[in-house]
Order: structure tokens, then sequence, then C-alpha cells
């Protein structure tokens, strides 16, 4: 029975550690992933950010870039959301939602649509992809340290899985050879 724990153990191990190994691996790339598709868009904190002049290249930036660019958009806006704005402009240059007070643009004979809420589709799209972009960082990094994590328990238990149901004759050699170096050393 004894052997059957330990062949168990071993095999316990080995998978914990190919768990561990493949999860550190997917962290890794996951997280390279993430900063050197950031990289590509050239983003650049703007000076009144808390990122001035630095590239958006790590998902903390990324996250960071985001709530400037929503703080750009309610400027903008003056303090209105996406929801709190007319979807069109009326002659006066004024948001409305009733299509029939809208003005019409003579090229296309449409109602005018109000651009500012427009600008909050673009902001919303963009934001995401940033804050996306922080999430997926933290998600690589939780996988390396679980990865971590995984490795050590199956090196432990590969370790205890060997010395501790190995047979007992083979532990109380081990144990004799110990104490006897242990003596010759004192």
């Amino acid at each position: 029975m004894r052997k059957l724990f330990q062949y168990g153990g071993i095999a316990a191990s080995i998978t914990l550690i190919a768990f561990g190994t493949g999860s550190i691996v997917m962290g890794v790339q996951g997280r390279d992933t993430v900063r050197t598709e950031l990289a590509r868009e050239q983003i650049v904190g703007t000076p009144d950010s808390t990122i001035p002049g630095q590239k958006v290249n790590t998902g903390a930036k990324a996250k960071e870039f985001a709530a400037v660019m929503r703080h750009h958009t309610l400027e903008a806006t003056q303090g209105q959301t996406y929801s709190q704005m007319g979807r069109f402009i009326d002659a006066n240059g004024k948001p409305t939602n009733d299509e029939k007070a809208a003005a019409i643009n003579k090229q296309t004979g449409k109602p005018v649509e109000n651009g500012l809420r427009n600008m909050w589709v673009t902001e919303t799209a963009l934001t995401t992809a940033l804050n996306t972009a922080f999430f997926a960082e933290n998600v690589a990094n939780f996988a390396i340290v679980m990865g971590i994590a995984l490795l050590l328990a199956g090196v432990g238990f590969g370790v205890v899985s060997l010395t501790v149901l190995a047979p007992s004759q083979q532990r109380e050699g081990r144990h004799a050879q110990a104490l006897q170096a242990a003596v010759a050393g004192a």
C-alpha cells in the first residue's frame, strides 16, 4: 500500500509541477502580449495626467490614462455623460432628443447628430480597451503567482512522497548515516 501512495504522490507532484510551469509560461506570455500591444499604440500621457510624457505600456498606466480620458471627455461635455446628452443638435446648437426639433443636415437631409455625445462612444470604447489591458495584465500576474505556488507545492509533494513514504528500511538507513556523520563531525 505504501508503494501505491508513493507512486500516487510522485504522479501528483509531476502534475502540480507541470501545471505550475504551464501557468507561469502562460502568465508571462499574457503580460508580454498586453505590454506589447499597448506599446504598439504609442500612447503618451498628457501633461495634465499622472503620467505626463510617459509611454502607456503597462496595465497600470493604461488604467491611469483611461481615467484622464474620462476627465477630458467630462470637461468637453460640461460634466454630462453619454446618457445625459441629447442625440441631436437643434437649429440653435442646443442638444435635443426630439428628431423633429433637430437641425437638418443639408447634404444628407437627416437630423444633425450631437458630436459631443458621439465623442462619448469613442471615449467609452477606448477606455474600456485600456481598462481591459489593466485587468488582463493583473490576470497574467495572478497566473504567474499561482504557477509559482503550484510549482512549490509540486516540489514539496514530491519530497514528501520520496522521503516520508519511502520504505522504513531506506529511511532508517539514511537516518543512521546522518547520525554517523554527525557523530564523526563532532
